[in-house]
């Protein structure tokens, strides 16, 4: 049985300059397979719509992976024999139908004056149109023996295999120049998708924002969480609630920005592996105590030699 959990949360940011979420979420179970979906709109000041274009790209992507995926069966065959050719297939869907969207809500809710005031009517006219309402996107989809995920532009796709442990299959966004994130906007969107798939049964999948990875210190700090998130699903309903606290949070005394999480699982099998996450999580803390030591250990061994360096430079003047 597959279930689901997604939670977004306003920026500190956000909250104390009065701007929107611009950070969307979503989730939805079926009995073959299960889809967890974020996106994050873009802050810069020429996405001004880009929360809309947030709420569309979560929209278009079920919409999309629901349509390609009402026949399973069928859909199964096909994306074994050439899972590529599908999942190239499924990212040009969820472009083109979120183009549609944005085009039409352009068309119902013309650009204002208030809009238009922080341009000059060159920058203004500079702007492409889809660029109004640019966004990230984030999906992963587990299915009872496959699992496929897909991203532009940057936050994180992690994975719970079969062992419990954590897997990071898609790279961050960090192949792109300074300061510039692929997006459903970008002309030549299509070619910066990144994809996974695997034919194994994962534990987990979870989708978030970058707002979650950068709440943290370091990658094992981000990997941890991502398992004890998990684990936590022992107690499903509860869950929700404390994901909700957590990433407040987060938000409040980390990132400071937006944060949305989406996670889907098998029930039953989620719940079979428990003492696998336990042991991960486990191993997972005691590498970050010889870590953490190895680290104290060489800032000491700097110290001293900087020490070092300093008495003999006194000695020879």
């Amino acid at each position: 049985m597959f279930k689901g959990i997604n939670v977004t949360v306003k920026g500190r940011s956000h909250e104390e300059n009065g701007t929107v979420c611009q950070d969307s979420s979503g989730h939805v179970t079926y009995p073959d397979y299960a889809i967890s979906i974020v996106a994050d709109g873009h802050g810069s000041k020429k996405h001004f719509r880009s929360d809309v274009g947030s709420k569309y790209a979560v929209a278009s992507t079920i919409e999309t992976i629901s349509e390609y995926m009402a026949d399973f069966d069928a859909f199964t065959k096909v994306f074994k024999s050439c899972p590529n050719k599908i999942l190239s297939m499924i990212q040009k869907s969820i472009i083109s139908k979120w183009n549609d969207k944005i085009v039409q809500h352009l068309k119902d809710n013309p650009i204002t004056e208030q809009e238009k005031s922080p341009f000059t009517e060159q920058e203004f006219n500079d702007i492409k149109m889809e660029s109004y309402y640019g966004t990230t996107l984030i999906v992963a989809v587990m299915c009872k023996n496959y699992s496929f995920g897909l991203q532009i532009g940057d936050g994180s796709l992690v994975v719970i295999n079969e062992m419990g442990e954590v897997e990071m299959p898609i790279v961050d966004d960090e192949t792109h120049p300074a300061n510039v994130t692929a997006s459903m906007c970008n002309s030549n969107a299509i070619d910066l998708f990144d994809s996974f798939y695997t034919f194994t049964r994962p534990t987990a999948l979870l989708v978030s924002t970058d707002g979650l990875y950068t709440s943290f210190a370091s990658r094992n700090g981000f990997e941890e969480y991502n398992l004890i998130t998990v684990s936590m699903m022992e107690n499903f309903e509860s869950a929700e609630n404390a994901i909700q606290s957590n990433l407040e949070k987060r938000t409040k005394y980390g990132s400071r920005d937006d944060i949305s999480l989406s996670i889907v699982f098998d029930k039953r099998c989620r719940d079979s592996r428990q003492g696998l996450i336990e042991s991960s999580l486990e191993h997972m803390k005691k590498s970050a105590k010889v870590e953490k030591a190895r680290q104290v250990a060489m800032r000491r061994k700097q110290q001293l030699k900087s020490s070092q360096e300093l008495a003999e430079a006194e000695d020879e003047s």
